[in-house]
């Protein structure tokens, strides 16, 4: 060794002897690194309605009040300097008003004080904004009674303005917020949505600018009108550093500046990486702390050195399902082939005939799904209501796998021209979905084996396309599944079964019976009657078919031993991968 090599040696070896003990197994101590799969959508609060997107808004916005640690039904103040309840006067003896005195001395990351102005702006965008399919409904039903801010025509409400302003009020450092009806879930709402945000860089920066005479020029925007779309300022505990869209990597720094006692952790990496291989290795080598590891490679992790994992966890969300669209888009949409029943396509109506959804949901072999792609990890469901909710039955009606069965419904479909003239058509996944595309090909194998005019074909794209082509009504056939946004069974159906729910738009499904349902459930206080309603409503969403559940599974999270303060919160968006980094920090063993 040369005597410069030597002198540099021995610098190195001075500096690590200075470094904190703690830190002399951890890797980027001050860095936590993210190795996950998919692609944010949009950072705008009032339009993000995917997890991806929701777990960086967690850690950059706040919200009101939060779930406290693991509970459902216990809160505790965030932006709000107390949780309303009745004996503390805050919730009116009626239960429709819920006062919130705002937190003095939190400042977005710009340096603007908050104000309880920016919680009535915030929240009154969120409701009128009301992109197609997004997730406003979620503050309209239970502040104004309504799921959009649309007629039949698709024409804005014109009294909604003053509706929503006189339903929020500001009253010196409180705000207000006056229910169309007692709303039960309410606080459980504002746990998981109603992202605060400040009104004046808003206004400044081209947003809606909070006034009755424009707000119906900023409903149902298209997402790259809104600045919102990739800049932030919150008040959270870490701040938006850069998205870099390219390489798909979003980069959080810490707020200094945080109303609580800092983050641990300086920089937060969120790194979008498709290949399995690769993150494996990262998470091997520490390049990752935690990582998104499908059910298929489990055995390749799961005696990994220096790793720990969280197994057979349970989120709260509905069973892995397919959703079919009734009402196709025929504009540049290239998986309906001919577009016509004639053996080269589908028409755009095809799903919208029972007997063809309960053929496809006849020819999937849940059993074998549960024990080869999930690897038993799950079991075949038995209603969209996670048990230990409200409605859940576990005697709950699912169809079986019989290709006998399915074969008398494709013969009954279309007045028997589908088994006479056949089909052609393209199913679509997300290229981050292994498991779906494992789905697909037994669905596949086992439909066109009923008939050989039977003809389908598996496509994957990227999530952004998935998720446009989604929104567009372009997907013949593709996964459902949801997170619940907060902890009630209205949650679990109104998505599925609505006609303004999230799936029930993307797949062009609208059933009045089962609206008035789920609107009539949602105020029942009594819980067996409740319970009793979303039972019925299970059944006949069971009998309707709009989507075919296949199973409940169980998750598992992994991450390297030097990670500590994990807590699994049931409702977060990206639970149990994606994290809120504020509980977050990394030690040695």
């Amino acid at each position: 060794m040369t005597r410069r090599l030597r002198a540099a040696a021995a610098i190195l070896a001075a500096i690590a002897a200075t470094r904190p003990a703690a830190f002399a197994q951890v890797k980027n101590p001050d860095t936590f690194i993210y190795a996950t799969i998919g692609e944010v959508d949009s950072l705008d609060p009032a339009w993000s309605y995917d997890s991806r997107s929701h777990h960086i808004l967690r850690n950059v916005y706040e919200l009101l009040v939060q779930f406290k640690g693991t509970s459902l039904i216990e809160f505790e103040p965030l932006l709000a300097a107390q949780i309303p309840s009745t004996s503390n006067g805050l919730i009116s003896k009626d239960g429709l008003t819920y006062t919130f005195p705002i937190r003095k001395g939190v400042v977005f990351h710009d340096g603007t004080p908050l104000v309880p102005e920016d919680v009535k702006y915030s929240f009154i965008r969120y409701m009128l904004q009301d992109r197609a399919g997004g997730p406003s409904s979620l503050l309209l039903d239970p502040i104004l009674g309504i799921n959009a801010t649309r007629d039949k025509d698709g024409k804005p409400i014109p009294d909604l303005f003053q509706r929503a302003d006189k339903a929020i009020t500001v009253a010196g450092d409180k705000v207000s917020i006056k229910l169309a009806r007692p709303y039960s879930p309410f606080l459980g709402i504002l746990a998981s949505h109603g992202e605060i945000i400040s009104k004046s860089w808003c206004v400044k920066n081209g947003c809606w600018d909070g006034t009755e005479a424009t707000w119906m020029q900023h409903n149902n925007p298209q997402k790259q009108s809104s600045y919102l779309l990739e800049h932030v300022n919150g008040t959270g505990p870490y701040a938006l550093d850069r998205w870099d869209r390219k390489n798909k990597e979003v980069v959080l720094r810490r707020n200094d500046k945080y109303w609580r006692k800092p983050p641990a952790l300086k920089t937060i990496v969120i790194r979008s990486v498709e290949e399995f291989a690769t993150r494996k290795l990262m998470l091997q080598a520490g390049d990752a702390d935690t990582t998104y590891v499908p059910i298929g490679n489990f055995p390749q992790v799961q005696d990994m050195k220096d790793v720990k994992i969280y197994d057979r966890l349970s989120k709260l969300e509905t069973p892995i399902g397919i959703a079919f669209t009734f009402k196709l888009n025929t504009i540049a949409n290239p998986y309906l082939g001919s577009g016509k029943l004639d053996g080269d396509g589908i028409p755009p109506e095809f799903f919208s005939d029972k007997d063809i959804r309960l053929g496809f949901a006849r020819s999937m072999d849940h059993e074998t799904y549960v024990k080869d792609i999930l690897r038993g990890k799950g079991s075949p469901t038995r209603g969209l209501i996670q048990k230990g909710m409200l409605g859940y039955n576990a005697d709950g009606a699912n169809v079986t796998f019989s290709p006998e069965k399915a074969t008398e419904h494709f013969k009954k479909a279309w007045g028997g021209k589908v088994w006479e003239k056949g089909f052609q058509f393209t199913m679509v996944y997300n290229d981050t979905q292994p498991n779906v595309q494992a789905m697909f090909q037994m669905i596949k194998k086992n439909v066109e084996a009923l008939n050989p005019k039977f003809k389908i074909d598996i496509r994957t794209v990227q999530w952004p396309t998935y998720l446009d082509q989604g929104h567009s009504h372009k997907l013949p056939m593709f996964l459902a599944m949801w997170s619940a946004d907060f902890p009630d069974p209205h949650n679990m159906v109104f998505p599925y079964y609505h006609t303004h729910g999230d799936w029930a738009f993307r797949q062009n499904y609208s059933n009045p019976k089962l609206d008035k349902m789920i609107e009539d459930a949602i105020v029942i206080l009594d819980p067996e009657k409740r319970d009793k309603a979303y039972r019925e409503i299970q059944r006949v969403g069971f009998e309707e078919m709009p989507q075919m559940l296949i199973a409940d599974r169980f998750r598992f999270r992994i991450e390297r031993d030097w990670v500590k303060g994990w807590i699994f919160r049931k409702v977060e968006p990206d639970a149990p991968y994606g994290d809120y980094y504020y509980d977050l920090s990394k030690e040695a063993k």
